[in-house]
């Protein structure tokens, strides 16, 4: 989905503050949470289990083997977490062949902030092969690299993937600001320092010092960001 917004002129957006801007997938990125809740609930009655719709505010934006071994303790299944992992990644995979609807406002905060040489990169709690499919809609021109779930010792609401972004750019986490649309995602990139834009997708996120919540990422602009990041804590 493209936004209507223009790129904005570089002249507003000289500034010292902002380093690097590191965005979340899921959820911020990708209208894909609803997908993933598909792909979870069909691997589960494929098992003989109907996941209650209660269960999908739990699961949602934290590592994937904290949400299926939340489910495994709800339903009871007697599948392995790995096994289930393993299912739910390729049952996704195929449901994501034909594309993935972009969030509002996407496509042209990942234009405007290529257009301006603000060094971005991809933070997300899923795995690298279900990133690399997802880069064919997002474009894996729009980022200096990508940090996936499963390239890490500890993922979200661990600081470290932030932490990694935030080092392989040579950023002060502190010049860093981070977007993201899940309390796990928010406490993860506030661990380790950075500024974090919330945009909350199914789950409200309240403000918080250091903490901006936004309603879309049409809200977003490389002059907002550098205003963020030069705030003073």
């Amino acid at each position: 989905m493209t936004s209507s917004i223009p790129v904005v002129d570089t002249r507003m957006t000289q500034g010292p503050g902002l380093k690097a801007v590191l965005l979340d997938m899921d959820g911020t990125l990708v209208d894909t949470e609803g997908i993933w809740w598909a792909a979870e609930s069909e691997v589960f009655a494929d098992l003989g289990h109907v996941l209650d719709e209660t269960h999908r505010s739990v699961v949602i934006g934290g590592p994937m083997s904290r949400s299926v071994g939340h489910l495994i303790t709800a339903t009871g299944t007697t599948a392995t977490l790995a096994e289930l992992m393993l299912a739910i990644n390729v049952r996704f995979e195929k449901l994501i062949a034909r594309g993935v609807p972009l969030m509002p406002g996407a496509r042209r905060l990942l234009t405007e902030l290529a257009a301006h040489d603000i060094p971005t990169a991809l933070v997300s709690a899923s795995h690298r092969r279900t990133i690399d499919v997802m880069l064919r809609t997002l474009g894996a021109e729009n980022f200096a690299f990508t940090v996936a779930g499963d390239e890490v010792t500890r993922t979200k609401p661990d600081p470290e993937p932030y932490l990694t972004a935030a080092g392989r750019l040579g950023a002060d986490p502190a010049s860093c600001v981070v977007v993201e649309d899940t309390l796990t995602g928010v406490a993860s990139a506030e661990a380790a320092g950075c500024r974090v834009v919330a945009v909350p997708s199914l789950v409200p996120i309240p403000a918080a010092p250091g903490r901006t919540v936004v309603g879309s990422l049409e809200e977003l602009s490389v002059p907002f960001l550098r205003a963020l990041s030069s705030r003073v804590h």
